[in-house]
């Protein structure tokens, strides 16, 4: 357990992973209450930028004297046991915690704490939340896993009791928080190299849904997401979905380019009009649960309309990041088979000559796993590029390898370097073409490099 006295009496502390999207918010939290931080990672990247521009010390070679001056340090489950820092943190007798259990306390700290949980959809839904509550004047603390540009970062220091969090099941990290309200957008087959089955992801998020204090607002037209929620007395859950005889409904949908216009039904009365300028017909489900836990929380339909409305996506989440020759290319974080196919139907809908999928899989045993399912969702799109796996805390003990993905889809390549892929997909691609980096590692590089000139 979390030892509350230790932020109470330390001064310097220092992040192992420090450039991680879930390190961040953290990060700017405690750097905000006045903390002196440090960090240390193995890849540079934007976060590391962010935080340097903050005047945030972040080493890129990890080694065990970064950890000297610090009074306690905070580390990621990505971070391998061999870690030399994580080696020697814990030699030094040092407080050493897991970032999940940082955020667990932070989370106490607030009165009335949001979870967004779910296994897609999770950031887009509490970014466009924050981005609600903010505009709406409630002032919350925040801490999302992709960029909100209207907060500049990944996070962000309310000052007052309100916070809306993130809340990932990876590990089972969420039972860590203490949510008063409980966002559950979905129930999916990821992660089953922890959980094992469905089932037992299921039963998770069952007991985080008893752990929350308030109310459960949940996709009642996910069977997975309704099963996690029957133990729950009827007072205690808000349902939200497709069907017209759930608590709240989407209603005469109209699509134009990237955005959406809705009506919002509660029992079947229209709670007015709403407009969203992310695509896709995912987006409006999680537009539909922001709205509702913005409407827990006291804000007003108007003001959800204009801020909702103000929402351009968070960072990586079809994130469009500029056009060159003609070609746009765009970057998302999608990383399972579901999110993958949504995301690539989404850009189906789009007037784009052809869609690439320039995509990384992500974990030796997610690919092996739902080898099958990548490969239907990804031929979806027009053109399939693969970069290598990024094996991340797994090493390839199975022998599994992206040129096994490209044999299953038709016309697919793939590359070792994303030197290879700009290359390759710079002298394929034709303009009117959108050319979307897909994954959770940092594919997004390979975006970057197809935006340079050449």
């Amino acid at each position: 357990m979390f030892d509350e006295t230790l932020l109470k009496n330390a001064k310097k502390i220092h992040f192992i992973g420090i450039g991680g999207s879930g390190m961040f918010p953290l990060v700017q939290i405690l750097h905000d209450w006045g903390y002196h931080i440090t960090g240390s990672d193995n890849n540079d990247g934007s976060i590391i930028e962010m935080e340097r521009e903050l005047g945030i010390p972040v080493q890129l070679e990890q080694k065990p004297e970064n950890i000297q001056d610090a009074d306690f340090i905070v580390y990621t489950a990505a971070i391998l046991d061999d870690n030399p820092e994580l080696l020697a943190a814990k030699k030094s007798g040092k407080p050493l915690i897991e970032r999940a259990e940082l955020l667990g306390w932070l989370s106490k700290q607030y009165r009335e704490c949001i979870c967004v949980c779910g296994t897609h959809g999770k950031t887009t839904t509490t970014a466009m939340l924050t981005q609600i509550l903010v505009g709406a004047g409630l002032d919350p603390t925040a801490v999302i896993g992709g960029k909100l540009a209207s907060i500049g970062g990944y996070g962000r220091v309310g000052k007052s009791q309100l916070m809306a969090c993130e809340a990932c099941e990876f590990q089972d990290h969420f039972l860590k928080l203490s949510p008063s309200i409980a966002v559950l957008l979905n129930i999916d087959n990821d992660h089953l190299d922890y959980f094992g089955t469905v089932e037992n992801a299921i039963h998770s998020f069952q007991t985080f849904s008893e752990m929350t204090s308030k109310v459960v607002i949940v996709n009642g037209s996910d069977p997975k997401a309704m099963q996690a929620v029957e133990s729950l007395p009827s007072q205690k859950v808000i349902t939200f979905g497709w069907e017209p005889n759930l608590d709240y409904a989407p209603a005469q949908i109209q699509h134009e380019a990237a955005s959406s216009s809705f009506s919002l039904l509660h029992r079947g009365k229209s709670l007015g009009q709403f407009t969203i300028h992310v695509p896709g017909r995912h987006n409006i489900l999680n537009a539909t649960a922001a709205i509702v836990a913005a409407l827990e929380v006291g804000a007003k339909i108007p003001q959800i309309q204009e801020h909702l409305s103000q929402f351009q996506g968070a960072g990586r989440r079809f994130e469009i990041l500029g056009e060159i020759g003609g070609i746009t290319v765009a970057d998302d974080y999608a990383h399972h088979p579901t999110e993958l196919a949504a995301t690539l139907r989404a850009a189906q809908e789009l007037p784009f000559q052809k869609v690439w999928a320039v995509f990384q899989p992500f974990t030796y045993s997610r690919t092996k796993l739902l080898m099958n399912d990548f490969a239907q969702a990804l031929q979806l799109a027009d053109q399939v590029v693969l970069s290598e796996i990024m094996g991340s805390r797994e090493k390839n003990t199975e022998g599994v390898y992206a040129s096994q993905l490209a044999e299953k889809i038709p016309g697919a390549v793939w590359f070792p370097t994303f030197a290879e892929i700009a290359s390759y997909v710079r002298s394929h691609a034709e303009p009117g073409d959108l050319v979307l980096t897909l994954g959770c590692g940092d594919i997004y590089k390979c975006a970057h490099l197809l935006l340079e000139n050449h």
